[in-house]
């Protein structure tokens, strides 16, 4: 078909687009991810190069039970163009062993992000391909499209599709293994086995050939690299064959549904619109400082999109979640209550926020909001201790943006319950001490705080105690337990009275001999077991709204975890003058578990240090310097989102999830409320001149 008119964001700077200096090189083009995500829980994923280096990577995983049940079921499409007498080889593949045949990625004259749709530039001879690679909003359903942009004849394109059918975090072995593949209207359809869900892969416009040849010995580098099972097998189910003229265009789709789409021009135009769509919320959302706001936190806008996916849920209409990072995540409630004000009220979409506090008010238990969703029909687990304070804190953040006295109404009895069931006790040893009015938590074997690594049975920092962070977040809730109840015009005696003995409490924190705060005292050996590692938690004592430390200890705090923690990307979680410091996350499981939360640095305590110096310091411009290296990652790992980890040591090299809800989320809430102050700042001045 002819391509149509330009649909895509008009005027969008994207901070991602590379030519043969990083597309040609295969080192650089396989630690460059690109991502797009269907708001179900499904995605796609890979290189630049086009290689698969992760089992997580595909062009179709799907969410067979959204948002979780994610399966690969196209594994990648291995193309072909022959143009004149010149065939072209455009796929990529490393084969156990190390050959890459074919290597297609030297024919890769431009990557770049076209908002949040990775394209890609073939250079033939004097031909130009161009491939884009995107998903439709809420359906299973992946679209690859070709557009011959330039060339002197026509040329013959074929694609071969690879397809699997493993749970997302498997590897396949064939053996003499036998999918069903049979021609439909317009394709193939695909049932791996009795009972599997068929999948279909379509073309309006190429002739489809079906096959069933087994591929053995695909190369995952990265999963090597994490000690875990580095090669797959993929299965050859069909090859599709079309002639496109210049400015022709070839659509693939495939998908779950047995009649999507095929119409690639409208589906991409339709893409297109929710890009302009989430910008268009962003500046009106955010009057005063999104209309300066730079490409970087654009993008970031755009990437948010990507974690907020359906949980289908009886009585809630169009419940949504956080997905906590692709590609192995699924929603978690720390990290979704912590990312939720960056990734909704930032991006100026308060109703997303208020559907998910709505959404995850149905899974509150005895005070606590889960730590995670296992796999689909498993029960919710509720080991964090945190989860319900952040639960409270994005409430605030939400009631603070819209005055939403409906909302902070149907979930108050919700929210005095959950303060009830800590002042109470409730599961783990979590219980209020009526000692100092602090919160208690913790059991041996079991990982309550953010640190929740484990290596076999053994709790690598298993913190309990008193951990600061927890209580900084337990002062604020019965702060804002005690304003809601004046909204509300109840009485908030009793939630003051917490606020007053938490914040007395605290002092105990502070470690006069180190002058900075204990991560965690009264351990399992009792009053004074106190750990004075340094570590980033106590930055929360700063960033939240309510501190209880006066402001010379603020500021301590904040000038210790500079000289000490602050790297370009984050917070390490661990000083690296402690003995169990770890500077680098690699190697098998159990040795980057242990490195997890002993010297990694995470990207989302960067929003909060950025905050914690503006309060110190008054000094926006300097606080919104520590922002800017993360607007640069946009260009490495995961393309135009931001990492969960990044090593201790420089020089920072990003790890984990390459893209992270809470970093996302924590980045765009620091800058809005950072550039709000600038400008504050600015309007003062001009008033003074005037």
């Amino acid at each position: 078909m002819k391509r149509q008119a330009d649909n895509s964001i008009s005027g969008f700077p994207s901070v991602v687009d590379f030519g043969r200096e990083i597309c040609c090189d295969l080192a650089s083009g396989e630690s460059r991810e690109w991502l797009v995500t269907n708001g179900i829980g499904g995605y796609a994923c890979g290189t630049i190069a086009g290689h698969q280096t992760r089992r997580y990577h595909g062009l179709l995983v799907a969410a067979l039970h959204p948002p979780l049940g994610r399966t690969l079921l196209l594994a990648k499409l291995d193309e072909a163009a022959q143009y004149g007498a010149q065939r072209f080889e455009l796929a990529t593949n490393r084969w156990v062993g190390g050959a890459v045949v074919p290597d297609g990625f030297r024919h890769i004259e431009r990557f770049h992000l076209e908002g949040a749709i990775p394209v890609w530039t073939f250079a033939l001879a004097d031909a130009l391909l161009e491939k884009r690679v995107f998903m439709q909003s809420g359906a299973n359903t992946t679209y690859v499209i070709y557009q011959l942009v330039r060339a002197s004849t026509p040329i013959d394109l074929s694609v071969k599709a690879l397809v699997d059918y493993g749970e997302e975090h498997s590897t396949t072995t064939a053996g003499d293994r036998r999918m069903d593949i049979v021609p439909v209207a317009h394709g193939l359809r695909v049932t791996a086995f009795d009972g599997a869900a068929p999948f279909y892969l379509l073309s309006a416009s190429a002739k489809a050939q079906p096959a069933h040849d087994w591929y053995r010995g695909f190369d995952l580098s990265a999963e090597r690299a994490r000690g875990l099972p580095d090669h797959t097998d993929h299965l050859f189910a069909g090859e599709f064959s079309a002639t496109l003229a210049p400015g022709d265009s070839l659509t693939m789709v495939a998908s779950t549904g047995a009649a999507p789409s095929l119409d690639g021009e409208a589906a991409l135009a339709t893409r297109q619109k929710e890009g302009r769509a989430l910008l268009e919320r962003f500046f009106t959302g955010n009057m005063g400082t999104a209309p300066t706001a730079p490409p970087a936190i654009q993008q970031l806008v755009l990437a948010a999109d990507q974690f907020i996916a359906a949980r289908p849920l009886d009585g809630v209409e169009d419940a949504r979640t956080i997905l906590a990072g692709y590609p192995w995540f699924g929603d978690w409630g720390r990290d979704t209550m912590v990312a939720l004000p960056g990734l909704c009220l930032a991006t100026g979409r308060p109703w997303l926020a208020r559907n998910i506090l709505r959404t995850f008010a149905q899974f509150v238990s005895e005070g606590m909001l889960p730590n995670n969703f296992p796999r689909a029909g498993e029960a919710p687990q509720y080991n964090s201790v945190d989860a319900a304070l952040w639960y409270l804190e994005a409430v605030r953040e939400y009631f603070d943006a819209t005055s939403d006295t409906g909302l902070l109404r149907e979930l108050y009895p919700l929210l005095a319950g959950i303060v009830d069931a800590h002042v109470g006790g409730t599961r783990h040893n979590i219980h209020i001490d009526p000692a100092d009015g602090l919160l208690y938590a913790g059991e041996p074997g079991v990982q309550l705080t953010w640190m929740d690594a484990k290596v076999g049975d053994q709790v690598v920092t298993p913190r309990i105690g008193k951990p600061i962070e927890v209580n900084a977040l337990w002062l604020n809730a019965t702060n804002t337990m005690a304003r809601f109840a004046r909204v509300l015009g109840r009485t908030p005696n009793s939630y003051e009275g917490l606020a007053q003995r938490a914040r007395t409490g605290f002092d105990r924190f502070w470690n006069a001999d180190t002058q900075f705060c204990f991560d965690m005292i009264d351990g399992p050996r009792g009053s004074g077991d106190n750990d004075a590692a340094l570590r980033p938690n106590q930055i929360f004592a700063v960033s939240l709204p309510e501190s209880p430390l006066t402001p010379a200890r603020q500021q301590a705090v904040v000038d210790v975890c500079a000289r000490e923690l602050l790297t370009s990307f984050g917070l390490r979680s661990l000083g690296p003058k402690e003995p169990a410091y770890h500077g680098r996350y690699a190697g098998s499981v159990e040795e980057r578990d242990d490195a997890y939360h002993q010297g990694t640095a995470w990207g989302w305590l960067l929003g909060p240090f950025a905050l914690a110096h503006l309060r110190v310091y008054q000094d926006a411009a300097t606080a919104m310097f520590f922002l800017e290296p993360m607007f640069r990652h946009l260009e490495a790992a995961g393309l135009g989102t931001a990492s969960e980890i990044f090593d201790g040591d420089a020089p920072f090299a990003p790890n984990g999830c390459i893209a992270q809800a809470w970093t996302v989320g924590e980045t765009l809430r620091a800058w809005r409320v950072i550039a709000n102050a600038r400008n504050e700042r600015d309007s003062a001045l001009r008033a003074g001149a005037g």
